[in-house]
């Protein structure tokens, strides 16, 4: 457990980019703190890297895309998100290279956010190891939030009044060294479990899988701990625009608090 709670995210943003692999892998958890940023008003928006293709072995790939992102945008809805955009990177064998940082940092130009939410790209995590696309897609949006800020990375995309863009606010879910938590007490909650609940015939063909609302309040729970509330999400918050300086101490770690990282295709 942390010697100290963990602190709320500042109220300093109003635009924000969540960039993940596949559907779904924003709902385990993630999406109570979406539907909460709605709830005050601030705009999210979801860019997926694949349409999740390849995430059910009794379904060909014509046939999932289709069904996948339908549920994605449903439960997009359930927590007050209507920009959903999908990308055609092939899933289950994503590649980490400059065609994807292109396309991720064109997103972040056009969306121009305050904040972007990404995965962790480790490969051993709390809950096991990191799925691979899961670990590209998290290095590859941390370095197109940099491409996207630089004018001379990208120069094509400059033009019609495209303009380079840098986010304040870099929050890494599911991060074991978790600086801030959302509050998802009460509504926020409900609506984020209403959102992977949405994913029903993904989830039907996980065998063993917990039911949503279990699981999710149990997540919840553990991370309300660290941050003194009854349910949250916690995220390692990075400030991009901070001056790094040597005698910052490392924030407390939230040991005891469990961030999922979303399903595996």
């Amino acid at each position: 457990m942390a010697s100290q709670q963990l602190p709320a995210l500042p109220d300093e943003f109003r635009r924000v980019l969540c960039v993940v692999a596949h559907p779904d892998d924003i709902e385990y958890g993630t999406s109570a703190a979406v539907a909460a940023w709605t709830d005050r008003g601030i705009e999210v928006a979801y860019l997926l890297l694949t349409r999740g293709e390849a995430g059910m072995d009794s379904s060909p790939p014509e046939v999932t895309g289709p069904l996948r992102e339908r549920e994605q945008i449903a439960a997009s809805a359930a927590v007050g998100v209507t920009r959903v955009d999908f990308l055609d990177h092939p899933d289950g064998v994503l590649v980490y290279g400059l065609d994807l940082r292109r396309d991720i940092a064109l997103a972040i130009r056009r969306f121009r956010p305050d904040a972007v939410v990404v995965g962790g790209w480790e490969v051993e995590t709390p809950w096991g190891f990191n799925q691979a696309d899961h670990r590209v897609a998290g290095l590859a949006a941390l370095d197109a939030v940099r491409d996207a800020a630089n004018r001379w990375v990208f120069t094509d995309q400059l033009g019609d009044g495209l303009e380079p863009w840098q986010a304040r606010w870099l929050l890494i879910a599911g991060d074991p060294a978790a600086t801030h938590g959302v509050d998802v007490t009460g509504a926020a909650l409900d609506r984020g479990i209403a959102a992977l609940e949405a994913h029903a015939e993904y989830l039907a063909n996980l065998s063993g899988h917990p039911a949503p609302r279990d699981m999710l309040t149990q997540f919840a729970a553990m991370s309300g701990r660290a941050m003194g509330v009854e349910h949250a999400v916690l995220f390692r918050a990075i400030d991009l625009e901070a001056r790094p300086s040597l005698d910052d101490e490392p924030a407390p770690q939230a040991d005891e608090a469990v961030a999922a990282g979303g399903g595996d295709g």
